[in-house]
């Protein structure tokens, strides 16, 4: 039996002639895909369902942590249902609630029934000082914040103003006079610390003015008398020499009152400024 000796030459075969019906010679026929996107495994498709049920699910969840969500400032304004409140956010002098300081948050009394309408609290913060006026109410808490709340409609807390350096202030101090209304609506509202008067508009917490003290003086925010539309606040100084009267500032609405004084004026721009 004649062996066939290896590696001297390369062993081929003959190509196989395709089927008359185009399937290979050969193996198997596995017919060509169409086209189109790759059905998903079976396993993966099981797990859809499941994930999009779960998802459908913690919607509700993630919207309602957003809404649980502490205000900025730790504002909790809680309002009461009151049957002679008006509707459509106009309120007569009559309407006007009365606005009191209880322990730790303002509450509004209706003045008929006495029923609460509203209280507001600070997380944390006291409430020290009070400024009702028509329509609304400036209140001045024990961290320096100053907020204004309005009374009709809704209510609501419109703006919050930070005295710098106030809280620190205020524990030495206490809040006697910090607050003054410069017109008697309180459309424009002063803000008095020993080193500076600052104004803002009410109605939208606009900084309209700022005063700053005399060198060497310092503003008595207790010590102020009101006449003919003006404050005159007291600016004692720690020179003995300094005249009396340099030791004492007016002010209105429109900031210190002074000959040829041009102030830029506290009017609501645009459409705004009717409302006030």
């Amino acid at each position: 039996m004649s062996g066939v000796p290896m590696g001297t030459a390369a062993v081929t075969f003959p190509a196989q002639e395709p089927r008359a019906d185009g399937r290979p010679a050969g193996g198997p026929y596995a017919p060509p895909r169409p086209p189109g996107p790759r059905r998903p495994p079976r396993r993966t498709a099981r797990l859809v369902l499941p994930l999009a049920l779960a998802l459908a699910a913690a919607v509700p969840l993630i919207t309602a942590a957003q809404d649980a969500r502490p205000a900025p400032f730790g504002d909790r304004l809680v309002r009461y249902a009151d049957a002679t409140a008006r509707p459509g956010g106009t309120l007569t002098a009559p309407d006007e609630p009365r606005l009191r300081i209880e322990g730790k948050a303002v509450h509004a009394y209706d003045r008929n029934s006495g029923r609460t309408r509203w209280s507001h609290s600070r997380d944390g913060r006291r409430p020290l000082a009070l400024l009702p006026a028509p329509g609304h109410a400036a209140v001045l808490w024990d961290d320096g914040l100053v907020t204004d709340t309005e009374h009709a409609g809704d209510g609501g807390v419109r703006w919050h103003r930070a005295i710098p350096g106030g809280a620190k202030w205020l524990r030495g101090h206490g809040a006697d006079g910090v607050l003054r209304a410069l017109d008697p609506a309180a459309r424009m509202i002063a803000v008095v610390t020993p080193e500076r008067i600052t104004a803002y508009r009410s109605a939208d917490g606009d900084l309209r003015w700022v005063l700053p003290a005399r060198r060497g003086c310092g503003f008595a925010p207790e010590r102020a008398v009101r006449g003919d539309g003006a404050w005159l606040i007291a600016q004692p100084c720690a020179d003995e020499s300094v005249a009396w009267s340099a030791q004492m500032v007016a002010v209105d609405d429109l900031g210190r009152i002074a000959p040829k004084r041009r102030p830029m004026g506290n009017a609501l721009p645009g459409p705004k400024a009717a409302a006030r």
